[in-house]
């Protein structure tokens, strides 16, 4: 079972890492470095990016509760 857990863990960080990363940057930070600050969004945010931001959401959400169940697990273990 933490096996399972730890190797769900791993595939989600993997996974919200190059999410984080398809995000446009929103000016002022380290995107402008990289060449994100030199697009500039007209109307509001597309389908896509929105649906980008849920999918975010609901990995980190997994990500998170993989964490919880593997501590409860391992604390449970020993």
């Amino acid at each position: 079972m933490i096996m399972g857990f730890s190797i769900a863990l791993i595939v989600f960080s993997l996974l919200l890492m190059l999410l984080v990363l398809m995000h446009k940057g929103k000016g002022g930070g380290l995107s402008d470095m990289f060449g994100g600050g030199m697009q500039s969004s007209v109307g509001g945010s597309s389908v896509a990016e929105r649906n980008l931001d849920r999918i975010t959401v609901v990995v980190g959400t997994l990500w998170f509760a993989c964490i919880v169940a593997l501590g409860l697990l391992m604390k449970s273990g020993s």
